[in-house]
């Protein structure tokens, strides 16, 4: 018998998980709940997979950005590949923020649509209080530029959400190793190389179980979720449909199209078959985690092996990819608030809209790459607008689902600029 790929594998268990859910929801006696069961038996399997593959995913940035960074032969080399990447990163997110803007005035998911926002304004204290904790009103634009910088290393090492600040030093340092002597910076290029193949060799330690995991963070959420709510898994998943298909159709625009049209513009062979085939783990993995930075050693691995980016490539736009290029979340914000502001009845002018996808894409850069921290970051964005953040419960029930959805964009969007990136330098 043929065995199996790993995304099948996964793909096997994630409709597992959701059947497995749904079963538990219908068939559950007194005696003995299955939901309960699951929450407290089931869901435990999906943290420690997630906390495991975070765990690998902050050494990997740091290890991976210096053994890229120093493997250049020179200052100049470095300056070429970043400022391409980060040309392609931006390029791509104005390109999914004009996408969304378009399709939400267009088709108008809130327009005539009367709701009801008294039952969500306990919900909503809990996000604005926490948000407004971090975010004033004085903050300047380039506030992004200032967390950038860490003043301590180390602190950022053990926050989830210094993925820049780890990445800032990571490009600091690898780029100081181009400028040592080169006897020194052997002994160093050797520790930061055995460091990483630790690190990979980890990674193929927990993706070999991976799909068991899956199976259990699918499971036991569902059923928290279900447990949680008046409705049922499929409320949580059908609600608010008009809205959800417009974010649905421009995340499906920019995988369908925006990112195989600039690998046909800028690649020597492009393969629709091939390039999809070959990031499928990791986008069925970024679907199953909604965590861009979860899956990054997956992505990496995909891009390596099935679509020849070599790793000094990889190991330099992947991580910040990870961390600035949040194309899906970036089309998904812009959505959401016209979307609020239709069902509010708030008139937002062509200039306001301009200065919503400004905002998107500057929230983006600096939003961790972690399960629903666009939705956090959208406060940010409505800002600029005179809507309440406390509006933001309105979309909740669908939030967790359309997060999937997003985080998909992103991890195909980060393999895309890779491999683009890797033709310019002739290493594809």
């Amino acid at each position: 018998m043929k065995k199996l790929s790993l995304h099948w594998k996964i793909l096997v268990a994630m409709i597992l998980g959701v059947i497995w859910a749904l079963l538990s929801e219908s068939f559950h006696s007194d005696s003995f709940n299955i939901i309960s069961f699951n929450i407290a038996w089931l869901s435990p399997f999906g943290d420690i997979f997630l906390k495991l593959l975070k765990l690998i995913a902050v050494p990997l940035v740091l290890f991976s950005i210096i053994k890229g960074v120093s493997g250049l032969s020179n200052l100049s080399e470095l300056g070429k590949m970043g400022s391409r990447t980060v040309f392609l990163y931006l390029t791509t997110t104005f390109c999914s923020v004009a996408i969304g803007l378009l399709l939400v005035n267009q088709i108008g998911p809130g327009n005539g649509f009367s709701f009801n926002t008294a039952n969500f304004e306990e919900d909503s204290k809990v996000i604005a209080i926490e948000e407004k904790v971090n975010v004033t009103s004085t903050d300047s634009p380039l506030q992004f530029l200032v967390d950038m910088v860490p003043d301590n290393i180390f602190l950022a090492l053990g926050d989830n959400k210094a993925m820049l600040q780890i990445i800032f030093f990571a490009l600091f340092f690898g780029t100081m190793l181009i400028l040592i002597d080169p006897k020194k910076k052997k002994r160093i290029d050797d520790l930061i190389d055995s460091l990483n193949d630790v690190f990979l060799m980890m990674v193929d330690i927990v993706i070999r179980y991976c799909p068991f995991f899956i199976f259990c963070l699918l499971a036991g959420n569902l059923s928290e979720l279900s447990n949680e709510s008046q409705g049922g898994v499929l409320d949580i998943i059908t609600g608010l449909a008009l809205y959800t298909l417009v974010v649905l159709l421009g995340l499906l625009i920019m995988v369908l199209c925006v990112y195989p049209l600039l690998m046909q513009l800028f690649t020597k062979k492009f393969s629709y078959q091939k390039f999809f085939n070959g990031i499928a783990p990791a986008q069925i993995l970024a679907f199953s985690t909604s965590s861009s930075a979860a899956t990054l050693p997956v992505t990496m691995d995909c891009v390596n092996k099935n679509l020849g980016v070599p790793n000094k490539v990889s190991s330099f736009v992947l991580p910040i990819g990870a961390t600035i290029n949040m194309d899906g979340t970036s089309l998904y914000q812009c959505v959401a608030v016209v979307f609020l502001a239709q069902i509010l009845g708030v008139d937002l002018s062509f200039s306001t809209q301009l200065l919503i996808a400004l905002t998107a894409v500057l929230a983006s850069i600096g939003s961790a790459a972690i399960p629903s921290a666009g939705l956090f970051m959208m406060v940010v964005v409505l800002g600029v607008t005179p809507i309440d953040p406390m509006y933001i419960a309105i979309i909740l029930p669908v939030d967790r689902v359309l997060d999937m959805c997003r985080t998909v964009v992103n991890v195909t969007g980060d393999a895309t600029v890779s491999s683009i990136v890797a033709n310019f330098e002739g290493e594809n």
